[in-house]
């Protein structure tokens, strides 16, 4: 696929900052149109840093639905899981209904999160917005090179990841890429080589998300050029 609509910012803190605005002026509308706003949250420092931001908002917190594209298999507890990074950053600190924050039970293993997971959502598509990173290897969610799933699967059992843990559960590119609107949140120097590949239209995880609307918020140090 064709590199999709970008804007470049001067660094991290300013991809935040938009991130946050546009996550709150969707919510609003969502809540507006439909009675909730149903959010995919990602893992990453630049993600955390959106989340900080958008806890001191003023927002209708109590149609907010939260999700999440990915998991790591650890205790519940953990701090290296996506989870326990968004209760750190957001939900502990906003009125978002505990019912309302969908958690992967990753504790549970691979296969049977992925299979829980899969009826969590069901009734969640299309989503509102999805929030997604980058890694330096192109992979998103723990969507990985060389790694084949079932492309009609939701959510996806990961093992063998190539950085730990080595068993992770993900949403599917389909369930990813099946929201109003996506925000690709890419800050740092790491991520050029990647993001070279991606323009040149080289096979990355990354290139299998297809959401209708689409923005990558890249800093100028992530720019290639």
């Amino acid at each position: 696929m064709s590199f999709p609509a970008y804007k470049i910012y001067d660094d991290g803190a300013a991809v935040a900052d938009d991130a946050c605005k546009k996550i709150l002026a969707t919510a609003k509308q969502a809540i507006s149109e439909r009675g909730a706003f149903r959010l995919v949250m990602a893992g990453g420092g630049t993600p955390e840093a959106t989340y900080r931001k958008l806890a001191s908002a003023d927002a209708d917190w109590a149609n907010w639905h939260i999700y999440f594209g990915d998991e790591r298999c650890l205790p519940a507890d953990n701090a290296e899981r996506n989870s326990v990074m968004a209760a750190r950053s957001l939900t502990d600190h906003v009125s978002i209904p505990v019912t309302n924050v969908h958690v992967m039970a990753a504790e549970l293993g691979a296969a049977a999160a992925a299979a829980s997971y899969a009826e969590t959502i069901a009734n969640a598509l299309p989503f509102d917005m999805v929030l997604l990173g980058m890694g330096e290897d192109g992979h998103t969610a723990s969507l990985f090179p060389g790694h084949v799933h079932d492309m009609q699967e939701t959510v996806h059992a990961v093992h063998e990841a190539p950085k730990p843990p080595s068993d992770r559960l993900s949403l599917s590119a389909k369930t990813l890429s099946n929201t109003r609107h996506l925000l690709m949140l890419i800050t740092g120097e790491g991520k050029r080589e990647a993001l070279q590949q991606w323009r040149a239209g080289e096979d990355l995880p990354i290139t299998t998300i297809n959401a209708e609307d689409m923005l990558v918020m890249l800093d100028m140090a992530a720019w290639p050029e």
